[in-house]
This record gives structure tokens, sequence and C-alpha cells, in this order.
């Protein structure tokens, strides 16, 4: 725009009432960082309004709207990069921090012999505009943060092109995998057991129409991610459809690895058979907990894959990850956490109102992979608490990324004999514990409730979980001990000391026993049941024999 242009625009904004969501004026002052949130907030503000343009007018009075001029010069001002880099100009910094930066100019012009400037900015289109990884909104005057309106959220999100609903063009029923589609049938007959009769008269283009995976006959982004030929994939370009599993060892290096493409809903089980998942047998001090135990839940696993599926950004043109390390998963996927938090997924256990990918997500609900319910992270997060394993951890402090760890071994031993002890505690609870347990912050009122119910010491923000459970464990845990081991940990207890110790005498085998059994069997139960493990172990087993008398035994290993 020429002056001329410019000084007709400022004189209609100067005509407005009042500022209001979509126009800021600012005298003279002039701060980085709230510069690029007023960016975001009227960005997001014009979004919602309908508004082609906001603006953010120096050198105005708010107010009065009186010309006072500025000596703000945004080409000239600088401003120190993130994590220490060189100074950049002001302009570049603001760009920088934008994303997605939907776009704005700089107007610095004179008016009414003042110099002022005026920042004209394009709306928001299909997602929140955020600065450096926060997404503000105008509330009247006022800016403050997104997350606080869900409904303006919404909003905003809802004018955005879902990318799995578009056709393919160039795709046609025969790019998609006829295993797949055989799959895919199975799993919609299994969520929908009312219709398995009709689904088997159904030839394969009316059971993709019905599934929502074609549109009329064509093939849409969303058929070809979950049920395509990997051929196929590149159809989707720009797009990636890729899923990358990645072993690490503890020093962090790559060990193996391997791609997975389309069809996801096949190849989705391959890797997991990647993962190892191995068996834990862990013991915390001074309980009895399960001795052996895989390091994760499939479950939980499997919904997390889901889950990366359904909410990948593919217009970001990344892979989703899992890495495995000896002690846990981490699950990538592009695309911010649309809830914003995850408290508020767990506490209003309801459906989202936000799909990145509506349409891939109805259509992995229908075969029978995600819940729109909304409770599969709840589900995820119940299941941990009951193998009283960390809790699901998110990492949502990248913008453009939700990565998800799941520690396949216990962190902190109190926190695991507090779940053993105490089924009442409910979930919110939980994870606040949790994030004690990992050192991560909390609230101060979060911690008085927490010390109140005697679950935390320590001086806030330094807290720990508190040490005076474990007396309450060995109380509530004797249940467990009444219980007993399954017969193989006594029977791997028994090869063990044979074969470290060999020969070795019934009165060995005992002292290693006895305390180990059910504290309700008498002294002479728990002989007679330690006589049957030795009985299994040499005659039917044929893994140990007895080289001395029945009154003076001499147990060795039977290939000794």
């Amino acid at each position: 725009m020429n002056t001329q242009e410019l000084t007709a625009l400022l004189d209609r904004l100067r005509a407005e009432p009042h500022e209001s969501e979509w126009l800021e004026f600012k005298a003279n002052r002039f701060e980085p960082q709230a510069l690029g949130d007023y960016l975001s907030a009227l960005a997001n503000s014009a979004c919602i309004l309908g508004k082609p343009r906001a603006y953010l007018v120096f050198g105005i009075e708010d107010g009065s709207h009186a010309v006072v001029g500025t000596r703000f010069d945004p080409g000239a001002e600088t401003v120190k990069g993130k994590e220490g880099k060189n100074n950049q100009l002001l302009p570049l910094w603001l760009s920088l921090g934008l994303h997605p930066n939907t776009g704005f100019e700089i107007h610095p012009f004179s008016y009414q012999g003042q110099q002022v400037v005026l920042f004209e900015i394009h709306p928001a289109f299909d997602q929140p505009v955020r600065f450096y990884g926060k997404a503000y909104i105008r509330d009247g005057s006022s800016k403050t943060e997104l997350a606080r309106y869900p409904e303006k959220q919404r909003q905003i999100w809802q004018r955005r092109v879902d990318w799995s609903a578009q056709v393919c063009e160039q795709a046609t029923l025969s790019d998609l995998d006829p295993a797949a589609i055989t799959k895919a049938r199975t799993e919609y007959k299994t969520k929908f057991p009312s219709k398995r009769d009709q689904v088997t008269d159904w030839d394969d283009g009316t059971f993709l129409n019905k599934t929502k995976l074609t549109i009329h006959g064509a093939v849409t982004n969303a058929a070809l991610l979950l049920l395509g030929l990997p051929e196929s994939s590149s159809l989707l370009s720009p797009a990636v459809a890729r899923i990358t599993w990645l072993l690490k060892n503890e020093r962090n290096e790559d060990q193996d690895y391997e791609h997975f493409e389309p069809p996801f809903i096949l190849n989705v089980d391959k890797v997991l058979a990647r993962i190892r998942n191995l068996t834990v047998r862990e013991l915390p001090s001074g309980t009895l907990f399960p001795m052996e135990m895989s390091q994760y839940d499939p479950w939980v696993i499997r919904e997390a894959l889901h889950n990366c599926i359904a909410h990948q950004d593919y217009g970001l043109c990344g892979r989703i990850q899992v890495v495995e390390t000896p002690h846990r998963l981490i699950l990538t996927n592009l695309g911010g956490f649309l809830p914003g938090r995850v408290e508020t997924v767990i506490e209003q256990d309801a459906p989202l109102e936000i799909y990145r990918n509506r349409f891939l997500a109805e259509a992995m609900v229908n075969l029978n992979m995600i819940d729109t319910q909304g409770g599969g992270i709840k589900r995820m997060f119940q299941a941990q608490r009951k193998r009283f394993f960390p809790l699901p951890d998110y990492d949502l402090s990248q913008p453009e990324r939700v990565v998800l760890n799941l520690q396949g071994r216990i962190l902190d031993e109190r926190y695991t004999r507090l779940l053993m002890s105490r089924t009442d505690l409910d979930l919110s609870t939980i994870m606040l514990l949790d994030r004690v347990q990992k050192g991560q912050a909390i609230s101060a009122s979060d911690n008085k409730r927490l010390k109140a119910a005697n679950l935390v010491e320590g001086r806030f923000p330094n807290l720990v979980v508190s040490a005076a459970i474990a007396a309450v464990t060995g109380q509530k845990a004797k249940h467990i001990r009444d219980n007993g081991f399954n017969r193989q940990y006594y029977q791997d207890l028994i090869m063990k000391l044979i074969r470290e110790h060999q020969p070795v005498t019934r009165d060995d085998i005992d002292k290693l026993l006895l305390d180990k059994l059910p504290e309700v069997l008498s002294e002479k139960q728990k002989l007679s049941k330690i006589h049957n493990l030795l009985y299994d172990l040499s005659h039917q087993q044929m893994l140990i024999k007895n080289e001395g008398s029945r009154r003076f035994s001499q147990w060795v290993l039977l290939n000794n």
C-alpha cells in the first residue's frame, strides 16, 4: 500500500469506537515478546471473526485515538535469538517465532505530521497461530492464552482443510491391499456385530464407502494410509506415510531399525513385533511385587501407535517414530497436541471436539482401531497404574511435535509401593504422584493437597513420595504374600542354586524357599510343596537328579 492508501486505512481504524479483537493501538512502548504475542492473538481473533486482516498500530493513543507518534523503528531493532544465538533483526525474529506464519506486513509512514507504524496481520487459516510455542487470543481488548478458550480454538480448527478426506486423484481401488481390506472387514464386523451378515454381502466398493474410506468410490488419502499397498504411498507425496522403529542401546547408539509403510492396519502389528518387550524381574525392597511382568502392556503400545497415526500432521511431511531403548519406548508424531493439556483429556473424559484428521479418525473408529469416546488416553493411564509402573509421560514442549514416553521399569520404589497399597487413590492424584517421582514440577496447591494426605514429603518444590507408605505396604501387601509366587518362580530359584553351588542338600533348598512360600501354609505344607517342586524338576522335566541318598541328598544338574 502507498502512503495515501495507508492514511485512508488508518482514518478508518481510528474511526472505530474502541479497540476490539482485531484492532490494537499502542502509543510508543515496545517489547519484543509482547509484540509477538499480539501478532498471534490478532491473527487468531481475525480468523474467528472472519476479518481479512487484523491491525496493530504504534503511535496512536488507546482510548482517545489521538495521534501521538512513535520512535519505534522495527527495521532497526534487534533481538537476541533463542538459545543465546546472535542478535536477529526484529522482523526476522518475529517471523521465525510465528507458526504457522500466515503473514504480516510492517508499514512505517508519516500520518498527520507524526511517525506511525502499522502492522497488517493476516488471519489464521486452518490452525491457531502460535508465537514460540504458545497461541494467544483477544478477549475484548485484552490478550490471553488461547488454551483458556477451547471453543474459540475449535472454531479455528474447523476452518482447516482435512487432508485425510481429500481424494487422491491418481489412486484407484487396485492401489489397495486385498489382505488389508480383508482385515478391515474383520475389524468392522467386530465393531458392529449386528452388521456381520450385511458386510459379507457387500462388494469391496460398497464396503469402503460404508466404512468412510472412499467417497462415492474415490480413494481418499485416509484409505491409502490404512489399506494402501506399500508402493501406493508415493501417491501421497509430498506427505510421508511411514513409521520408523529404531533400537538404541544404553549409550544411545543406534543398533537396528526398520521402516514400515502402508497398509497401516496390518503393519502396526509388524511394528509391535519388532519391540522386544522384555520380561521385568524387579523387586522393590520390602515388598512383594510381581516377579515376572512384560515391560509394556501390548494394548497400551497399540493404542499409542494408533493415536500417532490418527493425529499425525501429514502436511509437515515427516514420519512417525518409535524409538526403543533398554528401559523405555518413545513414540513421536508431528503436529501439536490439540486438547492443549493431557490433564484436560483425563478430566473431561469426553470425545475430542477438535480433530486434525477427522475423516481418518472416523474411519479408524469404524475399523476398531481407536475410540472416539475420548477414553483411549485415560485407559492407557489406568493400565499403567494397574501394573504399578510409571504413567505415560507426554512431552508437549515442542509446538509441532507430540512425544510420548512409556517407561519399562520401576523409577521410584516408594511410588510403586504406594500404588500397591492405596487402591483408593483417584487417577488425578496418581498423576500428581507420578510427576513427583519423575522430578517434574507441581503447583503449590497440588503440593498442599498431597502433603495433607501424607503422600509426599520434603520441602516444596523438592518433593519425594512419602517413605511412610512402606510401613503401610507391609500390612496391605499381606494378601500378595499369602498367595505366593507362581510355580516357575520357585523352580527357577532351585535351578539357579544348583547351577551355581552344586551339589546342594535338601537343607540348602529349604533355607532358600521356606520364607518365600505363602505365609498361610504351615511348615509341613511348605516342606511338602518343596518336595513336589523337586519331584517335578527331576522326574517330569528331567533337569536335576539326586546323587546322594534320600536322607542325605546331593542335588546336581542332570547333564553335569
